[in-house]
C-alpha cells in the first residue's frame, strides 16, 4: 500500500441511490478501493435534490456503511456529482492582447483568459460551474491544445461554459453539510464518469459518453482530445420504470424489478410465447405479464433517449462517423439486456459498455466494477487530479489505512497479477493525458457558493 497518496472521496447524489467511495491510487497509478457505502436516495428527482432533509439521511446512511466497511476511515471533504436538466452549456470565445510580447506565455495569462471567461453574461437565477478550455490560438496559430512556452501577441480560446442554477447547487451543499461533510468541489456528472470510462486514445479518436443515470441521462462529447459538448437529458432509468408501472398497471417495486430481471431494450429479441406471472392485490387474482409487451414499453423510452443524443451530436455537427470511438454507454441504465444494438440501430455508432475498473487495483469485489459506480469512481479520479495540481492544500499526514477484507475477492490472488500489474505501468504513463482532461476543470463553484451565501447573510 503507497501511505505517501491521500484518501479521496467520491459523493455520488443519485436520484435512485447514493454512493460514497473512498479511494488511494497504489504504486501503479491504479484505485485502492479502502471505503464503499450506498443507500436509496428518496429526496432527489431528475438529478435534482428537492427533499433536502431526506437526502441528508440517504448520505448519512451510505456514510455509516462505508465506515461499517472500514472503521479506519476519517472523511471530512468530498468530491460531489452535479446532474440535473437545470444543468446548460454554452460556447465562448475570449482574447487577451498580452503586455510582455518578449517573454514566453505563461500559465498566469491563462488562468486571467480563463478567469474573465467567469463574467460572461447568463441568466439571472444561474451561475457558472466550470470554464473549459477547448482549443488555444496564438496570434496566427490555430488549435494549440497548450499555449504555455509559446511566443505571441494575442492570446485567445474557445471556451465551453457550464452553468446551473442556483438553488439547485445551494440545496446540494446545504445536504452534504448537514450531514457533517465538506464539499471540496462540485463536479458535472458526465465528465466525471468520462473520466472513469475513457482512455486518451477514445478522446482523439472522439466518442460520446452516455451515462444512463435514474434520473438523467448524461452526455460528453469528445473530438480531437477536446471536450466538445455536454448536455443533460432529462430521461433515465425511473421514466422507464414509470412506464412499465403505468402501461402493464403494476407497483413501481414490481416494475422496477421486471426491468431488471427481465427486460431488454429491443422488442425483436423477446420471446414472444414467454410470461412473468405477478401476484395478485389482496386476494385479486395473479397478472400474466407478456415478456414482449415490457420489451414495447422500455424500446420506446429508450429510443426517445437515443434520439436526443442524436439531436446533440447533430447541434454540434459530430453524428454520421465523426465520432470513431462511438459511444460508450454507462451508469445503471446501461446494464439493460440488447441496449448496445439498439443504440446501434438509433444512432449509426458503435456502441460499447463502459466500466470504470480500468483505473481500480485487482482484487476488488466485483460490485465496484459495474457501470452504476462510474460517476463514484470518475469524482475520486478528480480529486487525484487537484491533488497533483495543488498538492500544498492537501494535508500531508497521510494515515495509514489498508483495504478491508469486505472489499477484496474471496479468491485467493495468483502471482500473475503482479506481472499485470507493472506491465499496466506502462499503460499508465499512456494515459497519463487523462490527467490534462482534469487540468483544464477550474474549481471556482465553491467559491461562487460562497458568495451567494455571504450576500444573504
Amino acid at each position: 500500500m503507497n501511505n505517501e497518496q491521500p484518501i479521496i472521496v467520491g459523493l455520488d447524489i443519485g436520484t435512485t441511490k447514493i454512493a460514497v467511495i473512498a479511494g488511494r491510487k497504489n504504486e501503479f497509478g491504479k484505485l485502492e478501493i479502502l471505503g464503499f457505502g450506498k443507500a436509496n436516495s428518496n429526496g432527489v428527482k431528475h438529478g435534482q435534490v428537492l427533499n433536502i432533509d431526506e437526502t441528508i439521511k440517504a448520505i448519512r446512511t451510505a456514510l455509516d456503511n462505508c465506515f461499517a466497511s472500514n472503521p479506519d476511515l476519517e472523511i471530512g471533504e468530498v468530491y460531489v456529482g452535479i446532474a440535473g436538466h437545470h444543468i446548460k452549456s454554452l460556447q465562448t470565445r475570449g482574447d487577451i492582447v498580452r503586455q510582455r510580447t518578449e517573454e514566453e506565455i505563461t500559465q498566469r495569462e491563462i488562468d486571467q483568459l480563463v478567469d474573465d471567461q467567469y463574467k460572461t453574461y447568463i441568466p439571472a437565477g444561474d451561475q457558472i460551474i466550470d470554464v473549459i478550455p477547448q482549443e488555444f490560438t496564438v496570434d496566427n496559430f490555430q488549435n494549440i491544445p497548450n499555449p504555455i512556452g509559446y511566443g505571441g501577441v494575442k492570446v485567445g480560446a474557445n471556451f465551453h461554459i457550464i452553468t446551473g442554477d442556483k438553488n439547485a447547487i445551494r440545496n446540494i451543499n446545504r445536504s452534504v453539510e448537514k450531514a457533517g461533510l465538506r464539499t471540496k468541489d462540485l463536479v458535472l456528472q458526465p465528465l466525471a464518469s468520462s473520466s472513469a470510462v475513457m482512455g486518451q486514445e477514445d478522446m482523439e479518436a472522439g466518442v460520446a459518453i452516455v451515462d444512463i443515470g435514474g434520473g438523467t441521462t448524461d452526455l460528453a462529447v469528445f473530438y480531437e482530445g477536446i471536450l466538445k459538448h455536454t448536455a443533460v437529458i432529462p430521461f433515465a432509468g425511473e421514466n422507464i420504470t414509470n412506464d412499465i408501472k403505468t402501461g402493464l398497471g403494476v407497483l413501481k417495486t414490481q416494475a422496477e424489478q421486471m426491468k431488471v430481471q427481465f427486460g431488454s431494450a429491443l422488442a425483436n429479441e423477446a420471446k414472444a410465447n414467454a410470461y412473468i406471472t405477478i401476484p395478485g392485490l389482496r386476494g385479486m387474482p395473479a397478472k400474466e405479464i407478456s415478456v414482449k409487451n415490457l420489451a414495447n414499453i422500455i424500446q420506446a423510452r429508450m429510443s426517445e433517449i437515443m434520439d436526443f443524443v442524436t439531436y446533440h451530436l447533430k447541434q454540434v455537427g459530430l453524428d454520421n462517423k465523426a465520432l470513431n470511438g462511438g459511444i460508450i454507454l454507462t451508469g445503471g441504465g446501461s446494464q439493460l439486456k440488447h441496449l448496445i444494438q439498439l443504440t446501434e440501430y438509433v444512432t449509426g455508432l458503435n456502441a460499447r459498455i463502459g466500466f470504470p475498473n480500468e483505473h481500480l487495483a485487482g482484487g476488488h469485489i466485483e460490485e465496484l466494477s459495474k457501470p452504476t459506480y462510474s460517476t463514484c469512481i470518475g469524482l475520486i479520479l478528480k480529486g487525484y487530479d487537484d491533488y497533483e495540481h495543488n498538492r500544498k492544500e492537501f494535508d500531508k499526514d497521510f494515515r495509514k489505512v489498508d483495504v478491508p477484507d469486505t472489499l477484496r475477492k474471496n479468491t485467493e490472488e495468483e502471482p500473475v497479477q503482479v506481472a499485470e500489474e507493472i506491465l499496466s505501468t506502462e499503460r499508465v504513463k499512456n494515459r497519463r493525458g487523462l490527467s490534462n482532461f482534469w487540468g483544464k476543470f477550474k474549481d471556482g463553484i465553491i467559491d461562487l457558493f460562497k458568495e451567494e451565501e455571504d450576500k444573504h447573510l
